[in-house]
């Protein structure tokens, strides 16, 4: 039930002469709009169902492997896992460029990064889809809940960089090559970003998906396709001159590189590319606010 002071205007109109004979005799009735401009994130709100953010970051952290045998241990075995993998098949086999990195450390960066806004992206896209039926009973800020997505999301990563830290430090005091350098001062900054960009394109997903579903099964698959065109398993010095734009053109490009150059010194890092990150970032979250408010008004019209 909407609150008083939540309602932008309410606006009375007289029913027609039909409806007005009849048995309830009723000659008024009232519309009620919700006060919510098309860029608006309800901060106040937010803030007043932090309980409610908070008790679904916990769901969602403590609820990922529930009832599994090796619970919590899949937080390290998957990136783990992955890197092995990319070790095998695109460094020993495909002999792909590491920079000159240990091919382990080299892929720990990129997947740590990369499971972070994959996460991100693909649960937040999934919003309307999967909370119908709450969003349906009660009322809360619907933002809320690809928030405490994007929360939760702190925690996994936070243990999977704590395992890339690790690797860092041995890599670092074994390998010279290996160095860290000052610009590890920018990873709240680009875990922002990260969180931005999987939130603001998961909420215009989500929103999208209400009425296209045609969209949930582009996104299995789209993701992959989305990693080979990030510079996860490959550096950007890598590429050929003629389609390093176009891989510069992907605002995860710049996160990353940066990210990798942080911890291990090798890497392109470029003050422009960040900014058009940052740019591309702000301009999606502004985009996915506008949908997203748009379609929480009607979707269960929809879904």
């Amino acid at each position: 039930m909407a609150k008083e002071d939540e309602v932008e205007s309410v606006v009375d109109i007289p029913l027609a002469p039909s409806d007005a004979s009849s048995d309830h005799q009723v000659t008024w009735t009232r519309i009620i709009e919700p006060d919510r401009a098309f860029l608006a994130i309800p901060f106040r709100e937010i803030w007043q169902y932090r309980d409610l953010l908070l008790l679904l970051v916990r769901r969602d952290f403590v609820a990922l492997y529930k009832q599994t045998i090796l619970g919590p241990i899949w937080f390290v075995l998957q990136p783990v896992m992955m890197t092995i993998v990319f070790t095998i098949v695109f460094g020993n086999i495909a002999q792909i460029s590491t920079d000159g990195l240990p091919q382990v450390l080299f892929y720990l960066a990129g997947v740590t990064m990369w499971t972070y806004f994959q996460d991100s992206l693909i649960k937040t896209s999934e919003t309307f889809t999967l909370n119908a039926n709450i969003f349906g009973k009660v009322y809360f800020p619907r933002i809320i809940v690809p928030l405490s997505v994007v929360v939760s999301g702190l925690l996994k990563f936070a243990v999977q960089f704590t395992i890339f830290l690790a690797f860092a430090v041995y890599y670092t005091v074994s390998v010279p090559e290996v160095a860290p350098n000052a610009a590890i001062l920018l990873l709240p900054l680009l875990l922002l970003l990260m969180g931005v960009l999987g939130l603001s394109i998961g909420m215009i997903i989500s929103a999208l998906t209400t009425k296209y579903r045609d969209l949930r099964f582009l996104m299995t698959f789209g993701v992959q396709l989305l990693m080979y065109a990030t510079p996860v398993i490959y550096p950007v010095s890598a590429i050929p001159e003629a389609y390093r734009s176009y891989i510069l053109a992907n605002p995860i490009t710049p996160i990353i590189e940066t990210f990798r150059y942080a911890f291990t010194g090798a890497g392109t890092v470029d003050v422009m590319h960040l900014t058009y990150s940052c740019s591309f970032a702000v301009v999606a979250l502004c985009v996915a606010l506008v949908i997203f408010n748009q379609v929480e008004k009607n979707f269960m019209d929809t879904v």
